[in-house]
């Protein structure tokens, strides 16, 4: 079988796998929820419509009106006031997304619902009520229950002040809101909040389409009243809605007619009005839920506070602050914390603080995405099955065709190609192209796939290995051993080298609370952070045990710049974790840092079928006593005297000379502060005072020693400085032997 072939059978094999994975609910949920998300976050914020404008009855608000942080406990006169100022400022319809289900005080209510009345422009929500009523058979026999959905409007005075009712369900946490109903069938086909603001909006264009679909199909037309200030009058914009949606379900034909007409009619002059019309037609013709296509997180779509429009009325320059006018206006509880949301909605812009976005601005999305005509539109069954397919088909013939190295890079590239084009096409006209499964199931699956299939049947085993051992050797190392398999025992050389050692506080009491998957994960981000300077600094991680981890940097003879390399690696492994602190504040992993430099053996450590490619010599154990030594000093990083000899661009302080654990000769240990250029005037000040104290010391000026090293505290909370203030109280009461040197017996590790 030629090669060709073979890459054909296996690209076949990718795309059946891709769309049998995408017909399972497990794969479309994989999109909805993965997918769906990636593209949002690709995508980053767009711009929300200008005539759609969210009113926040916040806590914003209440405090600026001395009202109760409760908004369902304001007085309803209040809502009348804003609904007057709104409909003054030309608002072509309000919105309030929030029930009215109890009365209050006669007085309130009827100021409320007449100031309604005479915005003639004002929908209010209906609520859904779901009940089960159980069914028996004769003889008391159970046989199931019978669910009843009915819709609950406000209270009498408000729904027929209101020009219509409208009822906007969502799902609550934990369902991701990523749909809503734009008719909801278990309430009879009702319009939901957005079909019927949407309506309204349109009024303007009522008699447009009247006359379009009059030109398409007269007979149906004659079906709908044609005075639009007698529907409004009547208040039967529902049930106009709800003829509207007949005609077209009946006659699904007659949606692309009426866009055939108006696109043959359209002209420059009115293209705001033949976009409107094309956004009604479109969502008559809709199905009966349809995706939100996000605006952003929170507060995306522009929001005016509540007490901005009641304080409109007082001709103050607050009246600037906001236009209404021919807008969409839905007045809402829009929190701008975690702690003010009294309804959790869960939706791909989630805030990592638990800030999610609120009722009204989803319905407001759902309204201005309408208005848009810009959903976001899942493929066809048959566009999406072609394209998993298709694409499987492709990547699979690549990553077998091609060798080893190039198809897969093939396969990145056509990868990155099809992300920006499903990228591009979901922020342009909202299209859903499937991610999740191209990407990360059959992309995985032709690479791995072929080179499973290459390994087994190709002549070139070394090079696969090769590939692999050099995750955990140096390239020489490989060298060697893919050459001769049978000098793994002996590869080893004496060499120049300088040892990083670190270790992270508080592992055991991290892991201990920790589930091992999770601990896994969060270990693999840590290290993934230190190491990362090691190697940007040209080291190599040696090994890794724990929560420990040892780096080298080597050559064949003493270089000042691989010392200076290392000292760099650490400052930036010390920042990196602070930045890694202040990101994960509830796990912290404080960690120390030794270096010591000098001859090292490096090579292949064990025996049998077991090797380990590692440093073995004083050197190793120095650093890492070093390392230790960080614990009874309070510092981070602690450097020999040797790596930092003649280096410059760096600040350190010089701590004294400490005989380590297990060692018979002393090592002059410095504390590595930072490059000069970050020094500030405080570090500056603490190495001064502390060299001087540093010398009492020395001196056996121990009440000397003491007073600066209380002063080098005062600068700053410093752990060396604490350290010899114990050491010297220590000294004041039993006095060193004559023949005391100055160096510092550390007994523990």
């Amino acid at each position: 079988m030629s090669r060709l072939s073979k890459a054909i059978i296996f690209g076949l094999l990718t795309g059946i796998i891709g769309v049998v994975i995408g017909l399972t609910p497990f794969g479309f949920d994989l999109e909805e929820n993965l997918g769906l998300d990636v593209l949002f976050r690709l995508r980053g914020i767009r711009q929300a419509p200008s005539d759609v404008i969210v009113v926040n009855v916040d806590k914003v608000s209440a405090d600026n009106l001395n009202l109760p942080d409760d908004f369902r406990k304001w007085p309803r006169s209040l809502h009348g006031r804003l609904t007057e100022n709104l409909a003054k400022k030309g608002a072509a319809v309000i919105a309030f997304d929030f029930s009215f289900l109890e009365p209050t005080s006669p007085r309130e209510d009827i100021a409320f619902a007449d100031a309604v009345e005479k915005a003639r422009n004002v929908v209010f929500c209906k609520c859904l009520k779901r009940e089960k009523i159980p069914l028996t058979e004769k003889g008391n026999i159970s046989s199931g229950d019978l669910n009843i959905v009915s819709l609950v409007p406000p209270i009498p005075p408000l729904s027929k002040s209101a020009v219509a009712l409208a009822p906007f369900p969502l799902p609550r946490v934990p369902v991701r809101v990523d749909q809503y109903w734009t008719f909801k069938t278990v309430a009879g086909d009702t319009p939901t909040l957005p079909v019927v603001v949407f309506q309204i909006f349109a009024m303007s264009v009522y008699d447009d389409f009247i006359h379009l679909l009059e030109k398409v199909d007269p007979d149906r037309a004659e079906i709908l009243p044609r005075n639009k200030d007698e529907i409004i009058s009547t208040r039967s914009i529902e049930r106009v809605i709800q003829g509207i949606r007949g005609i077209f379900e009946n006659e699904p034909r007659i949606a692309e007619k009426m866009l055939s007409e108006l696109r043959a009619s359209q002209s420059s002059s009115d293209k705001n009005k033949h976009q409107l019309l094309q956004a009604l037609v479109r969502m008559y013709q809709g199905a009966n839920s349809q995706y939100l296509n996000y605006y952003g997180p929170p507060h995306t779509i522009s929001t005016i506070p509540y007490y901005e429009i009641i304080a409109s009325t007082k001709k103050t320059t607050v009246e600037n602050h906001f236009d209404v006018k021919g807008k969409a206006v839905f007045v809402g509880h829009s929190p701008l914390s975690q702690q003010e949301q009294l309804e959790r909605f869960y939706t791909v812009f989630s805030q990592p603080d638990g800030l999610d976005i609120s009722g009204v601005e989803i319905a407001a999305t759902a309204f201005a995405n309408l208005l848009e005509n810009k959903p976001v539109k899942p493929l066809s069954s048959s566009a999406y099955i072609s394209i998993l397919f298709l694409w499987g088909l492709t990547i699979g013939i690549v990553c077998r065709f091609f060798t080893y190295a190039i198809g897969p890079l093939i396969a990145v590239g056509l990868s990155i190609i099809y992300l920006v084009a499903a990228e591009y096409q979901f922020k342009t006209v909202g299209l859903w192209y499937p991610i999740v499964i191209p990407m990360f199931s059959q992309l995985p699956i032709a690479i791995f796939g072929a080179v499973v299939w290459k390994y087994v049947n190709s002549v070139k085993e070394r090079k696969n290995i090769r590939k692999a051992f050099r995750h955990y050797l140096p390239e020489g190392v490989v060298d060697q051993v893919t050459k001769n398999i049978s000098s793994v025992g002996s590869t080893h050389e004496v060499v120049y080298g300088i040892c990083l050692s670190t270790d992270a506080e508080q592992y055991t009491s991290l892991s201990e609370n920790m589930a091992p998957e999770e601990l896994g994960k969060f270990m693999n981000k840590y290290y993934e952070i230190v190491f990362r300077p090691v190697r940007q600094h040209g080291g190599i991680v040696s090994d890794v045990k724990g929560d420990s981890i040892l780096a080298l940097w080597v050559s064949s003879r003493p270089e000042a710049t691989l010392r200076y390399r290392a000292c760099l690696a650490a400052l930036d492994v010390a920042g990196a974790i602070n930045q890694f602190k202040q990101d994960s504040p509830t796990m912290q992993l404080p960690t120390r840092i030794g270096l010591h430099s000098g001859n090292i053996l490096l090579g292949n450590v064990g025996a049998l079928d077991h090797y380990e490619y590692r440093p073995v010599g004083d050197i190793v154990n120095t650093a890492t006593r070093m390392e230790g030594l960080n614990k009874y000093l309070g510092t981070r990083i602690l450097v020999s005297g040797e790596v930092i000899d003649q280096l410059g661009g760096l600040v350190t302080r010089k701590l004294g000379e400490f005989l380590l654990a297990g060692k018979s000769k002393p090592v002059v240990v410095h504390e590595l502060v930072c490059q000069k250029g970050d020094c500030s005037e405080q570090q500056l000040n603490i190495c001064e005072i502390f060299d001087e104290a540093l010398d009492a010391f020395k001196r056996k000026s121990w009440d000397e020693a003491i007073e600066k090293f209380l002063m080098s505290v005062k600068y700053g909370d410093d752990g060396p400085s604490r350290f010899y203030i114990g050491l010297c109280e220590h000294y004041k009461n039993n006095p060193p032997g004559e023949s005391w040197d100055g160096v510092i017996h550390m007994g523990k590790k």
